[in-house]
């Protein structure tokens, strides 16, 4: 009883921890209100939702997404490395935990031992089990640092496989749109061909009845091969997006969705895309959460290598029985043990300890400078996206006026020429704006859709819809 109090002290004074406690790195003040670009003709205050991609009301959408989420490649294997990181925190806290090993043995043993009379074989059997028992006092908190920084590397890898969510998300959903937008401009292509095809009968017809003359045929059917030509590459898009889309929803390349195959436009938003504020933004985005608990551990591991500067103390308890007999060996003449303990100090040469802080030291000011650069480039990709999206807006609302525009110019002037009041010429220049200005404007929909897919990405939404099973 005695000794027992004496070690009390010693496991009173375990709850002390050396190194630096972890706070929060501190965050820009203008990181904390609206986004500059988000005017209210894009954008609204209204919280962004954890499915954004509902916005759209798209059930193929929503299903390929859940699909991903379920199968995707990349998202199981954060999923794995999360599991591992929540087993090296299991091993960590087992440190608190007493060691233990349970030993036995039996044997025969023959040899030869001298007597008066001579050698004499001599054979015997002999028992032995044993128990041995040691727990560290954590006098200076290097198994609770070591604890600390095995939570956050856990968290951290859960911020990171979040992170990876986010961008299935947005890549399965990009897949889908690339996929309903090369229908689309391959719809207007093959619209403008057959238009220009009728031309081009019309001019024939007018050349063998000696109206025009071969020039406008072969400028006429120049200008159907050309646009004929686009036609293979808008049918390549398409597949490389459902090649894609097919991978993203870990399928093989083979197996395209019919839903998405079938689609023939790009899904659009009815609505200003919901950003919140930067606050909301820093809290959502898992890779500033990953940054942070990054440094977090980074802090704690200062703690571990300081605690190296001091002995360890272990209490160390064995027992064992041995005999020539199982019951020899459980006698009071059999039994044995042992209790006290241990110091173990790597003194005075503390060189190693002295530079495994400066090591520590300096992984936590670069976790910090990460975990800035990390927040700022939240907020350029937000802000750049929201830009780029408004720029769009605008190019697309000058293509639908020009394309407008164009179409009554073609329009205008076919009556004319089957009037004879216009050459060919200016019917092929007409055909010809018009069918810029229609590829134009089916690719301005393409990347209006795309932007809105990159400004969700950058307000780091869609990882809270990941089913209960893979988080």
């Amino acid at each position: 009883m005695t000794r027992a109090l004496a070690l009390a002290p010693l496991l009173l004074l375990s709850a002390c921890m050396l190194g630096p406690d972890y706070h929060p790195a501190a965050t820009p003040v203008a990181a904390n209100g609206s986004f500059v670009a988000a005017t209210p003709a894009i954008a609204s205050d209204a919280a962004t939702p954890d499915a954004w991609w509902r916005l759209y009301a798209d059930p193929v959408l929503d299903d390929l997404i859940g699909q991903a989420f379920a199968a995707n490649s990349d998202l199981r294997v954060a999923t794995a490395n999360l599991r591992r990181a929540r087993a090296l925190l299991s091993e960590s806290r087992s440190a608190r935990l007493p060691a233990t090993t349970v030993s036995a043995s039996a044997g025969e043993a023959r040899q030869t031992v001298a007597t008066p009379a001579g050698p004499v074989p001599f054979e015997s059997e002999f028992y032995r089990a044993g128990f041995d028992a040691s727990y560290e006092i954590d006098l200076y908190g290097r198994v609770g640092r070591g604890i600390q920084a095995a939570r956050a590397d856990a968290e951290a890898q859960a911020a990171a496989r979040n992170t990876v969510a986010i961008s299935v998300a947005a890549e399965t959903a990009r897949a889908y749109a690339d996929a309903c937008s090369a229908a689309r401009q391959l719809a207007v292509a093959e619209r403008s061909l057959k238009l220009q095809s009728d031309s081009f009968d019309l001019t024939e017809r007018r050349v063998a009845a000696g109206r025009d003359s071969p020039l406008d045929a072969a400028r006429a059917r120049a200008q159907l091969e050309s646009t004929r030509a686009s036609l293979p590459g808008f049918a390549s898009a398409r597949q490389s997006a459902l090649f894609r889309l097919a991978v993203l929803t870990g399928k093989p390349p083979s197996e395209i969705d019919p839903r998405a195959a079938a689609c023939t436009a790009p899904p659009q938003l009815s609505q200003p895309i919901p950003v919140g504020d930067g606050t909301a933004l820093l809290r959502r985005r898992p890779d500033i959460r990953e940054a942070d608990r990054r440094l977090a551990a980074a802090t704690a591991r200062i703690g571990v290598a300081t605690a190296d500067l001091f002995p360890r103390i272990t209490l160390g308890a064995a027992a064992s029985a041995q005999g020539t007999t199982p019951g020899a060996a459980f006698s009071n003449q059999g039994f044995g043990f042992s209790l006290g303990p241990a110091i173990s100090w790597s003194f005075p040469n503390i060189t190693v300890a002295r530079a495994r802080i400066a090591q520590a030291k300096a992984s936590t000011e670069a976790a910090l400078a990460t975990f800035d650069g990390t927040v700022l480039g939240a907020l350029r990709d937000t802000e750049t996206a929201l830009s780029d999206y408004a720029a769009t807006l605008d190019r697309n609302r000058a293509l639908t006026a020009a394309r407008d525009q164009s179409a009554e110019a073609a329009r205008i002037v076919r009556l004319r020429y089957a009037a004879g009041a216009e050459n060919f010429l200016a019917v092929l220049d007409a055909e010809r704006t018009l069918a810029t200005a229609d590829a134009q404007l089916a690719q301005g929909e393409a990347t209006l859709t795309t932007n809105q897919i990159a400004v969700f990405k950058a307000l780091g939404g869609g990882w809270e819809a990941l089913p209960a099973t893979a988080k």
